[in-house]
Order: structure tokens, then C-alpha cells, then sequence
């Protein structure tokens, strides 16, 4: 122990290198997701995460949009905590059988006009949990989807070209894929 000690004190610290988008190229797509939703709902975007079983990797990245390297917020676009004030469901993980019912709760719960995009590989089909006595499927078995953003995880960046994407066609888009 005592070695890791003085090891520490003579290493500088570990970090990872930030991300490859660079400022303007966030900029650029915040500022254009916050104009498509204006222009489609008159305001800015309200998000409900819902995390119906998953690893919580795909969180990360969702919840990385907060950070203050991409912070959303400064845009207007906002992560709430009740579905009754949300536009979007960004659901991620295989529907577990003791979520199944929570999820659909939360979708009745939205307001109209409400979109739902499955974030990652799982929340299409169930990916490596398919098949498991305690997973329903993927999100689609259970509501509605109109968005699937793919990966595992998948990056803040994508996310957000998703939500452009599912304001940009918010009228065709039942079923659609960034595949």
C-alpha cells in the first residue's frame, strides 16, 4: 500500500483524452436540434430517460450530453424527471418482464406529441440478453418506437444526430433506424 502511496505522489494522474468531436462541431449540432425543435414544438426539447434493464453503458453516454463539454442545457434541451412533461423517451436496455409495465406506464403518461427512440443495440432487439428468462425483448415489444440509435454504446455525437434526425421527420418516422 504504501508503495502504490508514494507511487502516486511521483506519477501524474491518469486521465482520458477528451473526446474527438470538436467545439464547433457540437455547437453546430446543438444549435441545429435546437431550432428543428422549436420550429416542431414551438420550445426546446424535454427528454425522460428510461432505463427499462440495460448495463447502464449506454447511460453514460446519454448522461455525457450533461457534461460540460457537450451541456445540452445551454440550448435549452433538458433531461426531466416526470413523463408528463417530457416530448421523448429515450429508452435503453432489453425490457426486462419486471420493467414491461413501467414502460408503458411512462409511455400513456407522455403527452402528445411524443416520440420514442431506443438508444443502443439492446434496446432493438434485446442484443446479448435476448433469449433470457427475464427479458421481454427489445423496446418495440412494448411501445411504439420511431428512433433506433445503434452502438454499444452509442456516442454523445450520435445521440444527438438521432434526435435531429427525429425532429427532422417526426412525421414518417415510426420504425426508422440510424443503422
Amino acid at each position: 500500500m504504501r508503495k502504490l502511496l508514494f507511487e502516486s505522489l511521483i506519477r501524474p494522474p491518469l486521465t482520458e483524452r477528451p473526446p474527438q468531436a470538436s467545439d464547433a462541431a457540437v455547437d453546430e449540432l446543438a444549435r441545429a436540434l435546437d431550432g428543428i425543435a422549436r420550429k416542431r414544438l414551438g420550445r426546446s426539447l424535454s427528454i425522460r430517460a428510461v432505463d427499462a434493464g440495460s448495463c447502464n453503458g449506454c447511460e453514460l453516454e446519454m448522461h455525457a450530453l450533461n457534461n460540460a463539454f457537450y451541456d445540452i442545457e445551454r440550448f435549452g434541451f433538458r433531461f426531466v424527471a416526470s413523463p408528463r412533461h417530457a416530448d421523448v423517451l429515450l429508452v435503453t436496455g432489453p425490457v426486462t418482464k419486471n420493467m414491461r409495465e413501467a414502460l408503458k406506464r411512462t409511455w400513456d403518461a407522455t403527452p402528445n406529441p411524443k416520440w420514442v427512440v431506443a438508444l443502443g443495440g439492446c434496446a432493438k432487439d434485446g442484443g446479448c440478453f435476448a433469449g433470457s428468462y427475464a427479458v421481454v425483448g427489445g423496446v418495440s415489444d412494448v411501445v411504439p418506437v420511431d428512433l433506433h440509435i445503434p452502438g454499444c454504446p452509442p456516442p454523445p455525437i450520435e445521440i444527438l444526430k438521432g434526435l435531429i434526425a427525429l425532429l427532422e421527420g417526426a412525421s414518417g418516422t415510426a420504425g426508422a433506424s440510424l443503422d
